[in-house]
């Protein structure tokens, strides 16, 4: 598996928060780096998708290599047979792609790029580059399922691209009209999200962040906190975020002074456009409690100390020491073994894992149906198209017929 590169001061990972909040980075300098479980999955998952593209679509590996390779992989501890059939959808999907243009396209993978042209020092790694014609397409492939992540106006997929260009402007010149940027993420959507625009769109966009890349990069930024600070290793003890949300001098007036009864926020019902309001703060200041109590929990278990504060335990549920001999001795007791165990049919996304796409659609599309979804909150800004009941009650008319 791949050893983790050095980062760039501003990454292209990182953009969608340096953009934003363009005191983030220097800001982040004083906190140690750290890594995570789910982060070192998604580097293993990286590694066996490189291998796999590689075999594709080159002639690197010889099959015994490959297959050494991919063994000594999947002896690492948090290999998951969940990690072969995303990784598998991934080549599934550049297969597809690459069978879109008119003659077998060129393609690299984990390639260096360096867009420091736009970005102070700016460089990082493209999963996958692959071009034909006058397309040149990008695709990153994202192991999480926390959050899905759209390619439209992504900042790292376009820092990638502007990278990508000047790699390989010697070989393609201007050939290259279009750019083409994908973003992979099988664990939670079935297809790709993607964003297609001209490579003049995209040069015009390098050259506008050039300003804030600029102040970044000098320590000369302003702290915008929001939902880019997700990732920011200063999210918990950043001031500037406690200000937003906590409001302070939005409610001085409201504190009770000498003993006083604190005066009423207003009087009556809160209108649409209160409440509309309210739902943005709100839904930062659960981010940011969630944050802080991270942050105050790890400092407990490592010797620290907050006022007022303990770590103690919380509630668990029982659980067999060994549940093949618990399940072995209910049997010995007389009870029969139907009793004991349930069976149940895969999944419909199991089941077409297991006979590929193509079978699965010939043979099972007749009992397919996707009815939808139960309505939930999302800001305007939200890509899906507004919920209508009327629509509800027709898929399902259609689907129960």
């Amino acid at each position: 598996m791949p050893t983790p590169e050095k980062h760039a001061l501003l990454s292209a990972s990182s953009a969608s928060r340096w953009l934003h909040c363009t005191a983030a980075p220097r800001f982040e300098e004083q906190f140690p780096e750290k890594t995570s479980e789910y982060a070192e999955e998604g580097r293993l998952a990286h590694a066996i998708c490189e291998l796999k593209v590689i075999k594709k679509f080159t002639t690197q590996l010889t099959p015994r290599t490959y297959t050494t390779r991919l063994n000594k992989l999947k002896k690492d501890p948090l290999y998951t047979d969940e990690m072969d059939k995303t990784s598998d959808l991934y080549v599934e999907h550049l297969t597809e792609k690459a069978m879109t243009y008119d003659s077998t396209p060129s393609v690299a993978v984990e390639v260096q790029v360096d867009f420091a042209e736009y970005v102070p020092e700016g460089f990082g790694t493209c999963d996958c580059i692959m071009i034909g014609g006058d397309t040149l397409n990008i695709t990153d492939y994202k192991h999480g399922k926390g959050v899905p992540v759209s390619a439209e106006g992504n900042a790292q997929m376009r820092l990638y691209a502007l990278g990508a260009l000047k790699r390989y402007a010697p070989i393609y010149g201007n050939t290259i009209k279009k750019v083409c940027m994908t973003i992979d993420q099988p664990r939670i959507q079935d297809e790709p999200s993607t964003e297609t625009i001209t490579v003049e769109e995209l040069r015009a966009w390098g050259e506008s962040i050039k300003p804030a890349a600029a102040k970044a990069y000098m320590g000369l930024g302003e702290f915008c906190p929001g939902e880019h600070c997700r990732f920011c290793r200063g999210k918990a003890q950043c001031k500037a975020r406690a200000a937003i949300n906590t409001a302070l001098e939005e409610f001085k007036d409201c504190v009770p002074q000498n003993g006083e009864k604190p005066p009423l926020f207003g009087q009556g019902v809160l209108t649409d456009e209160e409440i509309g309001d309210l739902l943005v703060r709100g839904k930062e200041l659960v981010a940011w409690y969630k944050d802080l109590e991270e942050y105050a929990l790890n400092a407990l278990l490592n010797g620290g100390t907050i006022p007022g504060w303990k770590a103690v335990a919380g509630r668990s549920n029982r659980t067999f020491t060994d549940t093949d001999a618990a399940v072995a001795a209910v049997i010995a007791a007389g009870y029969d073994e139907a009793l004991v165990y349930e069976r149940k049919p895969k999944t419909l996304t199991e089941l077409e894992k297991l006979m590929g796409k193509a079978e699965f659609a010939a043979k099972l599309g007749a009992y397919v149906v996707k009815p939808l979804g139960k309505p939930t909150l999302a800001p305007m800004t939200d890509k899906r198209e507004p919920y209508s009941p009327a629509a509800a009650d027709f898929a399902e008319v259609a689907n129960n017929g």
